[in-house]
C-alpha cells in the first residue's frame, strides 16, 4: 500500500528485443565475405549467422541455421551457386535468396531469376546495395529483382532478326514494291549512287546476294507486311 500523499512508484517494463533478420553468407573469398560481414553488421536490422566457401557447405548450412536471407556467390569451387540457390528454393519457399556475381550479363540474371533468386546484384555494386537487396529478399523472397532487370527484359523480348534503320526500311519496301534502282533514287531524293549504297547495306543485313533473296528473307523474318509483298 502507498502512504497518503506519496505517488505510485513508475514501472518501466523493458523494451523486448527486435528480431534481427539472419544472414548467411556464401562465397569462396574471405575478403568479400568479411566485406559484407562488416556491411550487414553495421545495420541493426541483420545479424550474421554463418560463412560458407562452398556451394555444398553453403547448402549444409542453411539447413542447419535456417537463415532469413543467404548471399549466393554465383561461382564457386563445387559447383555452380544457381545449382545451389535450385536445391534452397526446392527447400524454402520463404528463405531470401541474393545471387552475387562478378559476371553480371543477361544470361546470369535470368538464370538467377529462373532458380528461385530473390535478388540479383553484381560485385561491383555498393555495399549499401547488397544490404538492400537482403532486405528486399527478407520481405519479399518471391518476387525478383535486378537493377538492370527492365532493361535485360528490352534485350531479351528485342527481335533476334535485323534492326533496319528507318532508310533501310524504306529502300525494303520500295524494292519490294519492284522500283529500279533509279526509281528509289528519285523517291528518296538522292543519286543513284547513294541508292546503290542503301541497297547494298540492306543486302548485307540481310545476308542476301540479289533482290530476290533480300525479299525473301524480309518476309520470312516479319520485315515485310502482307501488304509488301514484294513485286518480282
Amino acid at each position: 500500500m502507498h502512504q497518503k500523499g506519496s505517488k505510485p512508484s513508475m514501472t518501466t517494463s523493458p523494451t523486448p528485443p527486435t528480431t534481427r533478420t539472419k544472414v548467411l553468407l556464401v562465397d569462396d573469398h574471405d575478403l568479400i565475405r568479411k566485406g559484407l560481414r562488416h556491411a550487414f553488421e553495421r545495420d541493426r536490422q541483420f545479424e550474421v549467422v554463418g560463412e560458407a566457401a562452398t556451394a555444398a557447405e553453403g547448402v549444409r548450412q542453411a539447413g542447419a541455421l535456417q537463415p532469413d536471407v543467404v548471399i549466393m556467390d554465383l561461382r564457386l569451387p563445387d559447383g555452380s551457386g544457381l545449382e545451389a540457390t535450385r536445391a534452397l528454393r526446392k527447400s524454402s519457399a520463404t528463405m531470401g535468396i541474393v545471387v552475387l556475381t562478378m559476371y553480371a550479363g543477361d544470361d546470369q540474371l535470368f538464370g538467377a531469376l529462373e532458380a528461385g533468386a530473390s535478388a540479383f546484384v553484381p560485385k561491383t555494386a555498393p555495399a549499401d546495395e547488397v544490404v538492400a537487396a537482403a532486405r528486399h529478399a527478407a520481405s519479399s523472397p518471391s518476387a525478383f529483382t535486378a537493377a538492370d532487370l527492365a532493361e535485360a527484359m528490352k534485350r531479351r523480348l528485342a527481335p533476334s532478326g535485323p534492326q533496319l534503320s528507318p532508310r533501310e526500311g524504306q529502300v525494303l519496301r520500295l524494292l519490294a514494291d519492284g522500283m529500279s534502282v533509279a526509281g528509289i533514287a528519285k523517291q528518296l531524293f538522292v543519286s543513284e549512287s547513294t541508292a546503290k549504297t542503301h541497297i547494298s547495306k540492306l543486302y548485307e543485313k540481310l545476308g542476301a546476294a540479289n533482290r530476290a533473296q533480300a525479299l525473301m528473307t524480309a518476309l520470312r523474318l516479319g520485315l515485310l507486311e502482307a501488304p509488301d509483298a514484294p513485286k518480282f
